[in-house]
């Protein structure tokens, strides 16, 4: 509809309804606000817009409650790999101590914690592991640390490993970390720690990874003395491979190898990445483990350490610790933080029933990384030494055949191929979408676009200046006009001196005559050549 023209239309303001819908480009409006009376094609045009408008307003409701739920999908891919960091691997003996290095202030201050030991059994204990028993007047120290006695009577890599190999090029100890796990003493291969450069592998299959040979060394295990939940009746070795940012929980995660067997490890990495919320309950803020942190220096300390990555087994390692550290005032040697390590009484009586209680409540609430890297894993296993090869491993290694197959394992780890699993969870419906909606509804309904959203808000202004902003401006005005009278008009009667008449002949007014006080120029006043007109010169009037 084309806008009416002519004088009609042009004293119409911008905030008449007509004008707008005569120029707003939104459809339907110039049929419904068109000159003319009410009809019945006016009203069903009106009829038309409200439906328009209220279905267009229903599908947007609808479009931002589904965008409002954060709705994601998860997206799985397999990608290629030119070269892959090898994933770190934790050894764990299951035998925590050895029998050789236990001595009798070991029994006095652990025996009962860790052994479940009667003061009156340590000497029977001593002599079924071939040790002499306390000399008389035996006296125990007078402190005692229990990550020295897991350091000095774990088990000694350098005795367990009998070959190493990577990638078909000699490794050994110097290749391995040392760490403390819920098992004791345990080292880690291509741990990165102190900077140490990962280790890289760019082809996949058996011979392209980690080969080692170890001996459990049976003859060291601590004999079963009494039935507990911690009792080992195993023999052999605990693996877990994982990345280098993740801590071992080898206890529960850990992989059992037996000797007597080679197992194989065939790997393939997957490479995880969730989303915060609120589109799922990923995090990625590390849990410091100390329960209380120390307070900082505001006159310039040194920065702390920065906080390792996030991971959901060192969430729950920090977890244990301040669940210990709060309940005991000591941390577990397997657990990090600056919290001293607990005493054998108090591992005893606190720390081991705070555990236990802790993983059956399972009081820690750790969501999933927003990154991670994890590793499926496909096993198999041979039984050795063949017939053939065991009189010639007995001469490579100086063993007896019978110790072989009771004690030698070979462990081999590998990549299944060069390449990695990616699982992403990514937004189901972005806001470049719900826009996209919007503006598809708003296009079909209504026929409108975002500039016609601006022509609303601008008419929606014109409206305000002319109806509110107007009532006020007229009130004042009208309010200013009324105030005003006669008094801007001049006093004649002060210019009766320049007229040189007599105050009874001039023409005055009373209004006139209050104004007469004020000294102060008018320029809007009528001035003495008006004067002069209305009373032109004459002889002077004589009294």
């Amino acid at each position: 509809m084309k806008p009416t023209s002519g004088p009609e239309e042009a004293r119409r303001p911008a905030s008449d309804i007509r004008v707008f819908a005569s120029n707003c480009s939104m459809h339907g409006l110039g049929h419904v606000f068109g000159p003319g009376s009410l009809s019945l094609r006016r009203g069903m045009w009106a009829a038309a817009v409200v439906l328009s408008v209220a279905t267009f307003l229903y599908q947007v409701a609808e479009r931002v409650r589904y965008y409002r739920e954060f709705h994601h999908q998860t997206a799985l891919d397999e990608r290629e790999s030119h070269r892959l960091i090898f994933p770190a691997v934790t050894l764990c003996n299951i035998n925590p101590l050895r029998r050789s290095r236990l001595t009798p202030n070991d029994l006095h201050w652990a025996g009962s914690a860790l052994l479940g030991l009667d003061p009156a059994e340590h000497a029977a204990f001593l002599r079924a592991v071939g040790r002499p028993p306390a000399p008389s007047g035996f006296m125990p120290s007078p402190t005692f640390d229990m990550a020295q006695l897991y350091a000095r009577a774990g088990h000694s890599l350098d005795d367990m490993l009998l070959d190493c190999r990577f990638r078909g090029q000699p490794c050994g100890p110097e290749n391995f970390t040392t760490i403390f796990t819920r098992m004791g003493k345990c080292y880690t291969f291509n741990s990165g720690a102190d900077g140490a450069e990962l280790l890289t592998t760019t082809r996949g299959g058996m011979g392209n990874g980690l080969d080692i040979m170890l001996d459990v060394q049976q003859e060291e295990y601590l004999p079963v003395w009494r039935d507990n939940e911690e009792t080992p009746f195993e023999v052999g070795i605990r693996v877990q491979i994982h990345s280098q940012e993740e801590p071992p929980i080898i206890d529960q995660l850990g992989l059992g190898v037996s000797p007597g067997y080679q197992t194989f490890v065939s790997c393939q990495q997957q490479q995880l990445s969730f989303l915060p919320p609120p589109w799922g309950d990923c995090s990625s803020a590390s849990l410091n483990p100390n329960y209380e942190p120390e307070p900082s220096d505001p006159l310039g300390s040194p920065s702390p350490s920065p906080s390792p990555p996030y991971t959901l087994m060192g969430c729950r390692l920090a977890c244990e610790t301040r669940y210990v550290a709060r309940k005991c005032g000591c941390r577990m040697v397997y657990m990090p933080g600056d919290v001293p390590v607990c005493s054998p009484q108090q591992y005893k009586n606190c720390a081991h029933p705070a555990i236990d209680a802790m993983l059956r409540k399972d009081s820690c609430a750790c969501p999933n990384p927003c990154a991670s890297t994890r590793y499926a894993k496909e096993l198999s296993m041979v039984r050795i030494p063949s017939r053939a090869a065991a009189r010639f491993l007995a001469r490579k290694l100086n063993r007896s055949e019978a110790y072989i197959a009771e004690n030698v394992l070979a462990l081999d780890i590998f990549f299944e191929a060069v390449n990695y699993e990616t699982v992403e969870q990514k937004k189901a419906y972005e806001m470049s979408e719900l826009l996209g909606d919007i503006g598809g509804q708003m296009g079909l309904f209504i026929g409108a676009s975002l500039l016609t959203i601006l022509e609303i808000l601008d008419y929606l202004c014109e409206v305000f200046r002319d109806k509110v902003l107007g009532y006020f401006w007229n009130r004042q005005h009208s309010q200013r006009h009324s105030s005003t009278n006669l008094t801007s008009h001049p006093s004649l009667c002060r210019h009766q001196d320049s007229l040189r008449l007599p105050p009874h002949l001039l023409p005055c007014h009373t209004a006139l005559d209050l104004l007469s006080v004020s000294s102060e120029p008018r320029p809007d006043i009528l001035d003495m050549p008006s004067l002069h007109v209305a009373f032109p010169s004459s002889p002077q009037i004589k009294s």
